[in-house]
């Protein structure tokens, strides 16, 4: 079993330092990246990253298994294609997810709004 990464603080909601895009997505730069490109929506990334639902649970975790993960942006939820295009590599960023850039209810998937810490590790393509 994978550890637990404790939820941030701040998991509730985002605050007031957080900047939303238009369609609703918060994001806040936790630590900041030396790469100048950023990732394209169908760019294939390697990210580390946790996800916590608002109530502090933690429902996944790169970090916690120690396995970065690749992927294409095109192949994840819409919060994360838009957050990770805001990014550089190196950059660690808070996404606060509202659920229609979720899982939007899906059955089984984690629900409401989710927060992220997502660590860009390299823009693959």
């Amino acid at each position: 079993m994978p550890k637990t990464i404790p939820a941030p603080p701040d998991v509730k909601a985002p605050p007031a330092d957080a900047a939303t895009t238009p369609s609703g997505l918060a994001t806040k730069v936790l630590t900041p990246g030396s790469g100048t490109q950023h990732p394209r929506a169908a760019s294939r990334v390697k990210v580390h990253y946790s996800g916590w639902t608002t109530d502090g649970q933690m429902f996944d975790s790169s970090v916690a298994r120690n396995e970065p993960i690749s992927f294409g942006l095109n192949q994840v939820i819409p919060g994360w294609t838009e957050g990770v295009q805001l990014m550089v590599e190196g950059e660690t960023r808070r996404l606060w997810i509202p659920e229609k850039l979720a899982y939007g209810g899906q059955r089984g998937a984690p629900q409401g709004m989710l927060v992220f810490d997502v660590e860009l590790i390299k823009i693959e393509s």
